[in-house]
């Protein structure tokens, strides 16, 4: 084959495109070519155009051809790849001899010898058109690119077509040629060809010659033989028609006649024309494009749809939400994300054995998984089946590990996870774990006052729950009975017992419990839901009932496990979940994305105080076997008060997971009935949430994967040994395992 090196960059070609690409046509430009002489040579062509261009100078843009962007997990595994046009660019160096041998023999035989237009292929295709009922064309392969190129231009910045591609007056033909020979001034023959083949639709919406042999064969553009190349290089002239999967017989002739034409050409011989021309289509079984969108992801669909939420709200990647969806779909982009390809299989495959999908209909599991030292999200899953349709039987697009404006759920009743909280801020107002609170009375009368210095007035009025509420006071119980007693502060939160936790609020000042939810980014999740994303979140827990205290306000499970990173870390401090590493253009250039942001929340010294108890409840709550717990664990059980939600907020040095199982529809008790084929007549957060934390938590690749050393300990721990709680009464009667409630 006639011309220079193939060895080009497809950068490169893109680089210049710019430097020939004028799509302003302007009237005196149009008038200038339409009189001028039809039989003039390309040289005159060029200057005639040159001239004109100097004179009605053009605006000249840059047009990249529409490529899809890829979510990767942090190993480079592909989760998903979104497209408006299914298109894998290749270089020349990556086409086999002959594709490029058939699309020059079929569209432009003269390719090689001309300067963007041949005067003779326009003449020839007249006089067939005038003397026959065939239609041929007589555009060249330069001239069908810089059509094709200024047509993908207007679509990616959603102009209506402007002269090219089919239009047939004299004006915009000579237009069309003038870019041609512009063209063919900036680029080699090589740049072009391999430019224009990996633009051009196939059928199918497979644009670019890779991905059409990609889905009608399984191989690479460079694998290509020559039946194959010379059925690509027929479809060009009408896609759809000659679609080999939906018009075999069409597209079996075109093949052949496309074999005459190399044949005539010399680039094959007649032994090899007739081999390729009795040769079966043999297209793959069912040929399918690679699927687009978080529905069509093998791995993490929930948390694909996450990060493109993410996306859609970044102004890095443009001005409002439809720019920034049409550069996911057309950019390129290269987003790498923070989710660990392993623990993600693993939290996928727990939650399925702990809640089939549909089983019963409404009830999920979930788990969520951050690296404390950085709030990176590594796993993200739930027992339900990606769909943008609900189906009322575990079907679902809704991600209920996060919020409504990461298009997730409304949240979950927190339940006693909120009560290591409580604890937490009694030690920051100078008390200690070992304090003892009277935890006997189980009535607060309305219209009684607690303490709320944040508040107008200083305090807020203890009211009935409701028109129907008629009581004279506000219950309050434990699950474990008999436990109405005098306790430490440590004791009655290893129970997980109602009664302490409000003894221990009433105490306080309500705003300093408060303070402490708000450092850890407990905040209210009621948003107003708008795909435009304007959010209304309200700062922090709403401080109008103590009730609060005992977790009746919901929260969603990614916003939980964040509030739970200064327990498992060192320095006390809480990190903003993180799913995104980086972005990438077409180019390579990185795009902003949010940074790693950890502030003070905790002392180290209280989250050490609080850990010592939540060591307690894990360690215990999970002693599997004579060995224990194969590494120091520690957190806390939670269960909603209709027990339509049940929580294990667990951790290691390297890990905080949530574990929920749980009500996504309504608020009915979960126990008393049959979950995947048993029955419960009671159900905690130690029934299903905290078994599936612990079998997810020991799994190779995940617990044994990452830091899972001891815990610090506080300088002034009132245990001597901080594994063994310390009873002030006598041992609970009811449930035996710690922290339910």
């Amino acid at each position: 084959m006639a011309g220079p090196s193939r060895v080009v960059s497809t950068a490169a070609i893109m680089g210049k495109i710019p430097v020939f690409l004028a799509i302003s046509a302007f009237c005196g430009a149009l008038a200038a070519l339409m009189v001028f002489p039809i039989a003039a040579s390309t040289g005159a062509l060029a200057r005639m155009g040159e001239e004109v261009l100097d004179e009605h100078p053009a605006e000249l843009r840059e047009a990249p051809e529409s490529l899809p962007s890829v979510f990767y997990a942090a190993d480079g595994t592909e989760i998903a790849r979104f497209y408006a046009e299914n298109r894998e660019p290749v270089s020349i160096d990556d086409i086999s001899t002959e594709m490029i041998d058939a699309i020059v023999s079929i569209e432009d035989e003269r390719f090689y010898e001309h300067g963007g237009t041949d005067l003779r292929a326009i003449a020839r295709a007249a006089v067939n058109n005038l003397a026959t009922d065939t239609r041929q064309g007589g555009s060249t392969i330069s001239i069908q690119y810089a059509s094709l190129l200024v047509l993908n231009a207007d679509s990616l910045e959603g102009r209506e077509r402007l002269v090219m591609g089919g239009t047939t007056t004299m004006a915009d033909r000579l237009y069309e040629a003038r870019l041609a020979v512009s063209l063919e001034e900036h680029m080699t023959k090589e740049e072009i060809l391999e430019g224009y083949l990996n633009i051009v639709l196939f059928g199918q919406q497979n644009y670019g010659v890779e991905a059409a042999a990609q889905y009608y064969w399984g191989v690479s553009a460079a694998e290509l033989n020559t039946q194959q190349a010379a059925l690509l290089a027929g479809m060009v002239q009408s896609p759809n028609y000659f679609d080999p999967v939906t018009n075999p017989e069409a597209a079996t002739s075109r093949r052949n006649v496309v074999l005459g034409t190399m044949l005539r050409n010399g680039y094959i011989s007649e032994p090899e024309y007739q081999e390729a021309a009795a040769a079966d289509l043999d297209l793959v079984d069912e040929p399918q494009a690679p699927g687009s969108g978080c529905i069509a992801a093998d791995l993490a669909p929930y948390f694909c749809d996450y990060v493109y939420t993410l996306l859609e709200q970044d102004p890095a990647l443009g001005e409002d939400v439809q720019e920034r969806r049409e550069l996911i779909a057309r950019g390129g982009l290269h987003v790498h994300t923070t989710l660990d390809a392993e623990m993600q299989r693993a939290a996928e495959e727990e939650v399925l054995a702990t809640m089939p999908v549909g089983e019963p209909e409404g009830v999920i599991a979930a788990i969520n998984t951050l690296d404390p030292r950085n709030g990176d999200i590594l796993a993200m899953a739930q027992s339900t089946t990606y769909s943008p349709e609900d189906d009322g039987n575990g079907a679902t697009s809704v991600n209920f590990n996060v919020g409504g404006v990461n298009n997730g759920g409304i949240g979950f009743p927190g339940g006693s996870t909120l009560k290591p909280f409580v604890a937490a801020a009694w030690i920051e107002e100078g008390g200690s774990m070992d304090d003892v609170v009277d935890a006997s009375q189980t009535e607060y009368e309305y219209g009684e006052e607690w303490e709320a210095s944040c508040r107008p007035g200083g305090s807020i009025t203890l009211l009935p729950d409701g028109a129907g509420d008629t009581r004279d006071a506000w219950p309050v119980g434990n699950v474990a009975e008999n436990m109405e007693i005098d306790m430490t502060v440590d004791f009655g939160l290893f129970h997980s017992l109602n009664t302490a936790t409000l003894a221990t609020a009433y105490e306080m000042d309500l705003c300093a419990i408060t303070d402490v939810t708000d450092r850890l980014g407990l905040v209210n999740p009621d948003v107003t839901i708008d795909r435009g994303f304007q959010v209304n979140l309200n700062e922090g827990i709403p401080l109008d009932t103590p009730s609060f205290v005992l977790g009746s306000q919901v929260m969603h499970p990614l916003t939980m496990g964040s509030a739970y990173i200064p327990f498992a870390r060192d320095d006390g401090q809480r990190c903003e979940p993180r799913a995104v590493e980086s972005v990438t253009d077409r180019l390579g250039n990185e795009l902003v994305v949010p940074e790693v942001d950890c502030q003070d929340a905790l002392d180290p010294e209280v989250a050490a105080q609080v850990n010592d108890t939540l060591i307690n409840i894990a360690e215990q709550q999970n002693s599997v076997g004579a060995g224990g717990p194969p590494f120091p664990m520690a957190g806390k059980t939670g269960t909603s008060h209709t027990a339509s939600a049940t929580w294990f907020m667990g951790f290691t040095e390297g890990l905080v997971t949530t574990s929920y199982v749980g009500r996504y529809q309504g608020i009915e008790q979960l126990y008393e009935r049959t979950i995947d084929g048993v029955y419960y007549e009671e159900i905690y957060g130690s029934t299903l949430a905290a078994p599936m934390w612990y079998a997810y938590m020991t799994r190779d690749e995940v617990g044994h994967a990452y830091p899972h050393g001891d815990f610090p300990e506080a300088s002034n721990s009132p245990f001597d040994d901080r594994r063994t709680p310390r009873y002030t009464t006598a041992q609970a009667t009811g449930p035996t395992l710690p922290g339910d409630g």
